[in-house]
Formats: structure tokens, C-alpha cells, sequence
């Protein structure tokens, strides 16, 4: 076994070697003639003239016999396929979609729920060389309707309906008026009660289309916390290579080991921990449909004592979320079938990692919790505290890790100079970049240099600030937008937002700056109680100034039961500025639920109205 750091430096010495070697460990029909094209930089491509299928590499490498997928319904009810169980609703669902005409290079727009066969779907498209465009089915018809015009998508395929909390929500009309607003795209309903395709039909034979690394693979949008969507697309082989070998880094897959992945395949955390990276190294993945505390706030650890869970990835908004019910749910269940919990999305905070420590892993050395990081733009997460199969987890609190291999990240000042270890800056990665990051925007090569390569001309940046120590590993505070100065200092959200949590009964903060006439700007804190505890907002100004000294120049505090978040569980902290500075709010296409911003909204007048 590879030790990482030894992993880590191959990479950077001699890259394409290193990859080549990463690749030749898949099924290729042709192999590549030239394993990276770095002469139209920022456009990196990887494995050029290389012929391969995904599907091919995630299904048909392994024994029909072997466990795959296991998905369970918030009724109780848990159905498990094996990998010739899949291979076969692929094929008949590949099928179905030649038979509406779909060939390679199509875009298909998938908008279905957490089901089995939004899986299969996924394989499907993959199957035969068409492009997937996977729309969270959380979102409304406008939001969709955009997605599938910049997509170009041929054919929208939609259940219909979605269950949610014990409800019934359609989602066939959001696709019909979608459908309607672009004017030019054929609709495929998904019945969920016959659990079959409107019109659909198997016996077409399996056909696999073998397509070049650099075709696209699939389209998603990225949640959009600053501005408009865009549409990051990723090449068939590139992705496949990336998803493959980082998850198998991480994870040290063995035979039977089962991976619990949380996060909805409408976002990249779904696509590569919920679908392709599992399956490509014959691991067994899990899907649960509903709300992490529907029907009860132990559900995820139920299915973890069920399945015998190896590892779960969640979202740290939703381990906040499970905080306020106490720590009684998890203890409830028996895991000590788990080795990892992976937080990803947001940063975790030290209250979280604490909680998940103390009520999930129960302390055991062999159980541990961590945070990586990473983005749509890069597959997933970049950077990680080592990994079961580069010689074990090495984390530090409040650390995503260390770069993964072929990452050359560092942290620069405003005018791109590379800072020393502990100082905060802008983190950027160093040229060329590896497998994993997307082939551009879709339709707009011109945004991608724009936003990634602009900034700080021959680096690519994250948008993120941070800093790292004097072993390499990355701290990460926060985007580059949500930067706050005040009264002459530069503050990182993460940076108040822990300190906040230190209060006992908060559960989850947000810290935003607003404009002062007499100091430039001071900070406005949001923060979520405890289920049942009250918070008093002057308890939590007085916790910020005592452990932030002077810096902290606390206007408000403001306490409300939910923050606005993207449906990817990011806290959209622009909308937390505008409506507490009295600003428009901007795009909410990608908001989660609009009464979040409504209670925002109510908190800051009464405060207001209080202090009149």
C-alpha cells in the first residue's frame, strides 16, 4: 500500500505517468494517445483519443452476484440489487431512451426523486454516450425551465410525484410548464406507483457506446449562493478516473463495505459518492429518499445498524439540524459497523465534530470523523486528512487535509503572491490541473476563464479563504464574498460562527457584515437555538466579545429557527446582508425554503422596532 504523502509526490513528479497508471486500472476499448493536452491552458484534457464507457467500468467489471445498491423508503420498506440486478434496469432503461431517439452527445435533464431508478437513469444515459443533466426535483418550473434551455437538453424525464415528510409533492406539472416555457423538449414520466417509464419498453439489447475521455459525461448547475447558476460539464473518462481513484484513496474500499451517502444526486456530492465513485470500485451504496429526521431524528443511524454501514457522507447543516434533538437518537443504535463519517458542503465547526465524535463514533479510535473539501467545478472534494487506502486517516480539528493527489493548492495574497503558513489569503490551485476538475461551462468558455482563471492570472480560484499550517494541511474559512471587515480586520465566517457555537445551546450560526456610517461595517450574527433551549442574542454578543477581544464589534444578534440555504444545505449569507442592511435580495432560485427568509426577515424588524 502507498503511504500518502509518497502518492501525493509521484503525482506532482511525474504526472502523467502517475495517471496513466491510475487509468490503465479501468476498462479501456481504446487506449489514449496522449495522456494530458495542456496546450490551451486553462482547458486541461486528459487522455485524449481514449475510448471508454463509465457505465461499463462501474457495472460489468464485477460479479452479478455481488451487492450494489441498497435504497430504503421513509415507510420502512429497504430493497437491495445486486450489481446484475442494476446492469439489467440499466439495460431496459437505456432501451427506453433509444427508443425516444436518444443517442450520443444528447442531453437528457433528469428531474426525479431519491428512487432506484433515478440510479439506474443516471447508468442509463451514461450507457449510451448521451449527457445527463440532473435538476434537484426540489426545484420549481422556472429554475428547470432554465436548466434545460442552457442545456440543450432533448428530453426532460420526470416523475410524478416526489414524497417528502409523509407528503405527496408533485412534480409533473413544474415539468410540463418547464417544458412549455422552452418550447422544444420531449417529456418521459416516470409513474411511481407502476414504478415504470410512460410508453417504455425493454428488448433492445444492451448496446454500449464507447465515447472519447474528453466527450461530456454530464451537466450540473451549481447552487448559485453568489450570483447565476452555471453549468459546470465533466468528460466521461476524466470524471471516471477521478471519481475512481480519490474515492478509493479515501474509503480503502473492501469487498461488502457499504457506503451511506446522504447527499441528493441532484448536486456533485450525489453524482460522485451516491453513484459513480462506490460502484466503480465495487463497493455497496446507499439511498435513503426522505428528511434526515422523517419519520423520527435516529433514521440515518437506524439504516447504519441496518445495513452495517461502513461509512456515512453527510452535510454538516443537517448534522446541526440532528444536534438540536439531543444525543439521545444516535445512541439508540448500534454502529460499530462504521470506520468514517465524512462531512462535506459547509465547514463542520468544532461543536459539530464534537457531537458526531462523542454520540456517533462513540469515541472509538477505529470510527472516525472528518471534513474534506471540494466543489462541483472539481468532482467533489480535492483535499482530505489521508485516507484508508494511502496508509490511514490522519486528521487534525478544524482541517479539510491535505491536497490529494495532482492538487497544487496554495493560499495567495490580494495580489497573488503565495503567503507563509497560518496567513490568511485567497486559496488557488496551481496549473495543470488533474482528472477532476469539469472541462469548462457549458456553452460559455469564455465564463470559465472569467470566473475560475481571472482573478489571479495562471491560477485557478476556488472563491474560497483560508489558510494552511506548516505540514500542508488546508484550513478553510469561508467564501472570498462573505469575507468580513471590520473596523480594520479581516474575519473569516467560520471564525465567529465557532465562536458562537461555543454558546451551549446554539446549534448552527451565520455571521455577515453590514454597513456603518462611523465604522465602515460591523458584524450581524444569526444564530439557531437548541430544540426547546432560548437563546438570549446580548448571552451570545457577550461570548463573541469575550473570546474575540475588541475585534468583535457585534451590532446584532439575531434568533431565528432556520437560516436560508441553498438546496445543497449552504448558508446563503448575501441574502443574511441584504435583509439585514435593507438590500433586495437577488436571485432565490436555488433557495431551500422561502419561509427561512421570511423569519429572517421578521427578526431583524422586531429588533429593529424594539430598538426604536
Amino acid at each position: 500500500m502507498y503511504m500518502f504523502r509518497d502518492l501525493y509526490r509521484r503525482s506532482l513528479e511525474r504526472p502523467e505517468e502517475f495517471w496513466s497508471e491510475v487509468a490503465g486500472e479501468l476498462y479501456w476499448r481504446k487506449r489514449w494517445t496522449q495522456t494530458l493536452d495542456d496546450s490551451n491552458p486553462p482547458f486541461y484534457r486528459w487522455f485524449v483519443g481514449g475510448d471508454t464507457n463509465i457505465s461499463y467500468n462501474a457495472l460489468d467489471r464485477w460479479q452479478e452476484n455481488r451487492p450494489a445498491f441498497i435504497w430504503a423508503s421513509s415507510s420502512g420498506s429497504i430493497e437491495r440489487y445486486t450489481y446484475g440486478d442494476v446492469r439489467k434496469k440499466v439495460a431496459e432503461i437505456a432501451c427506453v431512451l433509444r427508443s425516444r431517439g436518444v443517442g450520443r452527445g444528447d442531453r437528457v435533464t433528469i428531474y426525479m426523486p431519491m428512487v432506484p431508478e433515478t440510479l439506474f437513469l443516471l447508468l442509463a444515459v451514461a450507457r449510451i454516450g448521451a449527457v445527463h443533466n440532473v435538476v434537484f426535483s426540489g426545484f420549481g418550473a422556472q429554475a428547470l425551465a432554465d436548466r434545460l434551455a442552457d442545456s440543450g437538453s432533448k428530453l426532460l424525464i420526470s416523475a410524478d410525484y416526489m414524497e417528502r415528510r409523509g407528503r405527496r409533492i408533485e412534480l409533473l406539472p413544474n415539468a410540463e410548464e418547464a417544458a412549455k416555457r422552452v418550447g422544444s423538449v420531449d417529456i418521459l414520466i416516470y409513474d411511481r406507483s407502476r414504478r415504470a417509464f410512460e410508453g417504455g419498453s425493454g428488448g433492445c439489447g444492451d448496446a454500449i457506446e464507447w465515447v472519447e475521455a474528453g466527450e461530456p459525461l454530464f451537466i450540473l448547475y451549481t447552487s448559485g449562493t453568489t450570483g447565476r447558476p452555471k453549468g459546470l460539464y465533466h468528460g466521461h473518462g476524466q470524471y471516471m478516473v477521478w471519481a475512481y481513484a480519490h474515492t478509493k484513496w479515501l474509503f480503502g474500499f473492501r469487498e461488502g463495505d457499504v457506503l451511506f451517502s446522504t447527499a441528493d444526486v441532484g448536486w456533485i456530492n450525489g453524482h460522485t459518492y451516491g453513484t459513480y465513485g462506490p460502484l466503480l470500485n465495487g463497493a455497496v451504496v446507499v439511498w435513503y429518499e426522505d428528511a434526515p429526521d422523517y419519520p423520527h431524528p435516529g433514521v440515518w443511524w437506524e439504516l447504519i445498524e441496518k445495513t452495517g454501514a461502513s461509512f456515512i457522507w453527510l452535510a454538516p447543516t443537517a448534522v446541526r439540524l440532528l444536534m438540536k434533538y439531543g444525543d439521545e437518537w444516535p445512541r439508540r443504535y448500534e454502529m460499530k459497523s462504521l470506520r468514517l463519517v465524512v462531512s462535506a458542503g459547509e465547514i463542520l465547526g468544532v461543536e459539530p465534530w464534537r457531537w458526531l465524535w462523542k454520540n456517533v463514533c462513540r469515541e472509538r479510535g477505529e470510527c472516525h470523523v472528518i471534513e474534506t473539501w471540494g466543489q462541483t467545478e472539481n468532482s467533489g472534494f480535492i483535499a482530505a486528512p489521508g485516507g484508508f487506502g494511502v496508509g490511514g486517516i490522519r486528521y487534525r480539528l478544524g482541517s479539510v487535509g491535505l491536497p490529494y493527489p495532482g492538487l497544487r493548492i496554495t493560499v495567495v495574497d490580494d495580489s497573488g503572491r503565495e503567503v507563509p503558513p497560518r496567513q490568511k489569503g485567497h486559496v488557488v490551485v496551481r496549473p495543470p490541473t488533474p482528472p477532476a476538475f469539469a472541462l469548462g461551462v457549458w456553452g460559455n468558455p469564455k465564463r470559465w476563464v472569467e470566473t475560475y482563471w481571472s482573478g489571479f492570472p495562471g491560477l485557478y480560484y476556488t472563491g474560497d479563504v483560508g489558510y494552511y499550517d506548516e505540514d500542508g494541511y488546508i484550513y478553510i474559512l469561508g467564501r472570498g464574498d462573505d469575507v468580513i471587515k471590520v473596523a480594520g480586520h479581516r474575519l473569516a465566517p467560520a471564525e465567529v460562527e465557532n465562536v458562537a457555537m461555543t454558546h451551549p445551546d446554539v446549534v448552527e450560526a451565520a455571521a455577515v457584515a453590514i454597513p456603518d456610517e462611523l465604522r465602515g461595517a460591523v458584524l450581524a450574527v444569526f444564530v439557531v437555538p437548541r430544540e426547546g433551549a432560548s437563546v438570549k442574542p446580548e448571552d451570545v454578543a457577550a461570548v463573541l466579545r469575550r473570546e474575540m477581544g475588541p475585534v468583535a464589534v457585534v451590532s446584532r444578534v439575531y434568533v431565528v429557527n432556520k437560516l436560508p440555504k441553498t438546496r445543497t444545505g449552504k448558508i446563503m449569507r448575501r441574502v443574511l446582508r441584504a435583509v439585514a442592511a435593507g438590500e433586495g435580495l437577488g436571485d432565490l432560485s436555488t433557495l431551500e425554503d422561502e419561509a427561512s427568509v421570511e423569519e429572517v426577515k421578521k427578526a431583524v424588524e422586531e429588533l429593529r422596532y424594539l430598538l426604536r
